[in-house]
């Protein structure tokens, strides 16, 4: 049984700004993999509901002439996945997204709804924070642009004010050209359950001189909003790939990241696993630009 005071489809973006703003305590809902979940666990029972399932200008994903990468907030992970800009351009989001749920949960669930929960644990958020991504907000002044890094407020919390909607995620060209990347999610059950840790890892590679051109590096579940580990992308920007660079890498964000105690996994177990996901995830970047990496015995991998 679901406790739903009032249920209003918008049409367009604009509908949907007038109903919020008309009805400022009003929740919107897409796919509703979260949303009908907390009102049937009670925590928004007799909400009101401005559903955007049905606004098409916010579905798809589209390569500008620029070269950014507009991907609407309504559109579905396994979209995404499928997507063939997507996987030309970024296949490590779709990837990412793919570990979202199972496969019913993918068809219905949305980007804009796992960025705007809030979840630490959101599968599609580390590797939009490593791309530097933008988001578009619509609203009745305008709308205004905000970084995905300055969205985040806290847990569940994020920059969303009353009457706006997110309409598109934004990943401009010069911030995944030339890179590769790569997203481990660990937890008990993989796609079926949240992540007890995750880690995306985006880097370039100069190949000429075989050094770390850039790198960045976003944990999930790592602290109580997503975690850019400014300190460790520093230490390893221009450097060259190898065991002592990936052990440097491990060392540096075990120090770095702040998870916490929960029932999923000890804060401890989380550092633990912390160095390690980071540094397969980001010699699986190094493969991926076609550079020769060797184990730990010096053996070609």
């Amino acid at each position: 049984m679901y406790d739903i005071e009032n249920y209003y489809n918008a049409k367009s973006v604009s509908e949907a700004i007038a109903l919020l703003t008309e009805h400022p305590d009003a929740r919107i809902i897409s796919g509703g993999s979260d949303v009908l979940i907390k009102i049937r666990e009670g925590k928004m029972a007799g909400s009101s509901l401005v559903s955007i399932r049905d606004i098409e200008e916010i579905k798809g994903v589209e390569k500008k002439d620029s070269g950014d990468i507009y991907i609407g907030a309504g559109t579905v992970f396994s979209h995404i996945t499928a997507d063939p800009v997507i996987q030309e351009c970024i296949p490590v989001l779709g990837e990412a997204v793919d570990q979202v749920g199972g496969p019913q949960i993918r068809n219905i669930g949305t980007i804009g709804g796992n960025i705007c929960n809030g979840a630490v644990s959101a599968d599609s958020v580390p590797t939009v924070f490593s791309y530097n991504a933008l988001l578009k907000i619509a609203n009745a002044g305008g709308g205004r642009t905000v970084p995905v890094r300055e969205f985040y407020l806290g847990p569940g919390r994020v920059d969303l004010h009353p009457g706006e909607v997110l309409t598109h995620v934004i990943i401009p060209r010069a911030e995944y050209e030339g890179y590769h990347g790569h997203y481990i999610k660990y937890s008990m059950r993989n796609a079926m359950d949240i992540a007890t840790l995750s880690c995306s890892v985006v880097s370039r590679i100069d190949s000429a001189k075989n050094i770390l051109e850039d790198v960045r590096i976003t944990f999930g579940v790592a602290a109580p909003v997503p975690y850019r580990c400014v300190e460790t992308e520093e230490l390893l920007k221009g450097q060259k790939p190898g065991e002592e660079l990936y052990q440097k890498l491990e060392d540096s964000i075990r120090k770095e990241i702040h998870p916490r105690d929960s029932w999923r996994a000890s804060r401890d177990f989380r550092l633990q696993i912390s160095g390690e996901i980071a540094r397969r995830a980001l010699i699986q970047t190094v493969k991926l630009a076609g550079v020769p990496v060797k184990d730990q015995g010096g053996e070609e991998a």
